[in-house]
């Protein structure tokens, strides 16, 4: 890499940024990160940053407010010694739920962390699967976006499956869905569910065919899994064979990972956007190590990502 980059990484997931580090042939850079005793965030930069190009990386899921905060603070730190630019590569950014009102007094809070970011001090982001597209108008910083869809579908296509419908979990993922579909040269199926209330799903509707098909849900995340195991559910009564799905995160909130053991589906397919504690044999992670890399060196040369988006 020319004019070696200097990366750090928070501690959402050190693993993934060490694998980082790896894939370009350096190393993580040195910073002393704690807790004071009455739990307020420290960072101090163990070696010069001055005129350098950082690149911080930091998952901002569970827990969100203290990954945002630390990634926040160690923006602050870098920039006031006198960083030239600060880059956050922010695998899973926490809050895109909340990307736009629903009640009348509602936050829009993926909205609030893209003006703490730039506040902050960051100069540049790079994130991936974004909840929905419409997020990426809410950065006033320069703002990179790629997708895990290459290394899922490459995981996939070794099965050699035949027969395949993509299944959208509801109209929101259909344009995600259908990218899916082309790379794998299968049909697309769409559920139309309804919310009663936050984290809970019904499925109303299966539009599409899936008698006597494969079927593989796609979504950017998993968090509780309902949506998941109801679609599921859904597709084998309608005739549906067997069911996959692949999301680029895997949050896996409360009992999820619970749920996706008890249900008819065959295998969970995620990246390692967040770190995977709870083990399951149906939960399979694709590591993004490679992708992320390749991006951290094409800004880092100045070169277009657009390569990566078709990979």
């Amino acid at each position: 890499m020319e004019k070696n980059p200097l990366i750090f990484s928070g501690n959402s997931n050190p693993e993934l940024a060490k694998e980082i580090t790896s894939h370009l042939k350096t190393h993580l850079g040195k910073v002393e990160l704690k807790k004071f005793a009455d739990g307020e965030n420290y960072v101090n930069y163990l070696e010069s940053v001055r005129g350098k190009d950082v690149y911080l990386i930091q998952s901002t899921g569970n827990p969100q407010n203290d990954n945002i905060m630390e990634l926040l603070i160690m923006v602050d730190a870098a920039k006031r010694a006198a960083a030239e630019r600060v880059t956050c590569i922010i695998p899973y950014y926490g809050y895109g739920k909340q990307d736009r009102k629903v009640g009348d007094r509602e936050p829009i809070t993926a909205k609030l962390v893209a003006k703490l970011l730039y506040s902050a001090g960051t100069n540049a982001v790079l994130t991936m699967d974004l909840h929905t597209d419409q997020i990426q108008g809410f950065f006033d910083m320069r703002a990179d976006f790629v997708y895990a869809s290459g290394p899922l579908v490459r995981y996939f296509k070794k099965k050699n499956l035949k027969n395949l419908v993509v299944v959208a979990p509801d109209m929101g993922s259909t344009k995600r869905a259908r990218a899916y579909a082309k790379k794998l040269d299968a049909e697309l199926a769409i559920i139309d569910k309804r919310r009663p209330k936050q984290n809970q799903s019904e499925v109303m509707n299966l539009v599409g065919d899936v008698k006597g098909k494969i079927a593989v849900i796609v979504d950017d995340e998993i968090n509780t899994g309902g949506t998941l195991v109801n679609a599921a559910e859904a597709i084998l009564k309608a005739g549906g064979t067997a069911v996959y799905a692949m999301a680029t995160h895997g949050v896996f909130a409360g009992n999820a990972v619970q749920k996706i053991e008890k249900s008819p589906i065959k295998e969970v397919i995620v990246t390692n956007s967040i770190p995977q504690r709870a083990k399951s044999s149906k939960i399979t992670v694709v590591s993004i190590a490679p992708l992320l890399a390749e991006a951290i060196r094409c800004l880092n040369e100045k070169k277009s990502l657009s390569k990566l988006l078709s990979r």
